[in-house]
């Protein structure tokens, strides 16, 4: 396969390429805004759309018109960014539309600034905007998951007629790396569903409104049987040292590569500790985890928040084990130094 020394960013746009995706439409946002300048590069040259909307609301609202008429179509941005898109992605979860929407996270709240965060895990996996849905979410942590999570992304979103959300964060969109693309281009099927604007598709109806109420609560119940199909069979994680770990890390994104680094050096001193890192923030490695808990004595979750993935490790392991926490807030990324003491500190009150 290619490899390319590229940006996590610029790589998210070439995957989407790759994916078949046919439709951009976004508005720049640091530190997001590498997407949509590949896009705007790469989309023109082989015949897809490009389109740099107005305003985000724009935005998200061309790419439900472009996902009804049976397009691939993704749009970028950041926290405030993706925010104005909320409406837009419960609109379109409700009329179960594909999509790829990718957040490259930076530090809130408000404008914040431009450094990453982990601090919208609970807006995007909690679904953000209103009503009883759900999304898919993907945390690539580095530029190579980037670009295979990109694809995997439009795969999920075709197959459960949904959007998904690629969550990542500044230091990942900005690092490069050596990525390895796929050679063959994934092209869309035609869609019995869509609107094509022929004879065959007229008679298809894509909409979010019921007024009655019968037809609305059965949509939603048959979303929330989706979404336990989704939960049931889609699960991604990576493990590490956790066969005979006292101490488990859980970490995605950025952060889990510091705390595997930690792991390993905390291995070579003796420190009985594991990570896993979820690699679906929905539908969130409970099972795996709960697991685990059978085996650890505690565990430990680092975040660039103020905790927000604690309450799921919390439910997962049905609150049969202590749960620690270290984590940075306002765009400040800790050091492997800084994480491997703190991990110290908590292995100690609980083990030693």
């Amino acid at each position: 396969m290619p490899r390319e020394f590229i940006k996590g960013n610029e790589a998210i746009s070439k995957a989407a390429v790759l994916a078949g995706c046919t439709q951009y439409f976004g508005y720049p946002i640091t530190p997001s805004s590498e997407v949509i300048h590949a896009c705007a590069q790469i989309f023109p040259k082989i015949g897809a759309s490009f389109v740099q909307a107005c305003s985000e609301v724009d935005a998200i609202n061309m790419v439900y018109g472009a996902a009804a008429a049976g397009q691939r179509v993704m749009t970028a941005s950041s926290s405030p960014g993706i925010s104005l898109k909320q409406e837009g992605v419960s609109y379109m979860a409700s009329a179960e539309l594909p999509c790829v929407v990718v957040n490259v996270q930076r530090a809130g709240p408000g404008l914040g600034n431009i450094w990453p965060e982990q601090g919208d895990y609970n807006q995007i996996t909690k679904g953000g905007g209103h009503g009883n849905y759900k999304v898919p979410v993907l945390a690539p942590s580095c530029p190579q998951e980037m670009c295979d999570l990109t694809i995997h992304a439009f795969e999920l979103a075709d197959k459960y007629l949904t959007p998904v959300y690629l969550l990542t964060d500044a230091y990942s969109g900005q690092v490069m790396e050596p990525v390895e693309f796929p050679r063959e281009i994934k092209r869309s099927k035609r869609k019995d569903w869509a609107l094509y604007g022929d004879k065959a598709s007229k008679h298809n109806l894509v909409t979010s409104i019921m007024m009655d109420t019968v037809t609305m609560e059965a949509l939603n119940v048959r979303l929330q049987e989706k979404y336990k199909v989704i939960e049931a069979t889609e699960v991604m994680y990576e493990e590490f040292f956790t066969d005979d770990a006292d101490m488990l890390l859980v970490a995605y994104g950025i952060t889990s590569r510091i705390a595997q680094s930690a792991a390993e050096e905390l291995r070579s001193k003796g420190y009985k500790i594991g990570l896993l890192r979820p690699i679906t923030l929905f539908p969130f490695p409970a099972k795996r985890l709960n697991e685990l808990a059978h085996k650890a004595k505690v565990f430990m979750v680092l975040e660039l928040s103020n905790g927000q993935m604690i309450n799921d490790v919390r439910l997962s392991i049905k609150d049969r084990l202590p749960v620690e926490f270290y984590g940075r807030m306002g765009g400040a990324v800790p050091t492997l130094d800084e994480v491997i003491e703190k991990v110290e500190e908590n292995y100690r009150k609980h083990l030693a």
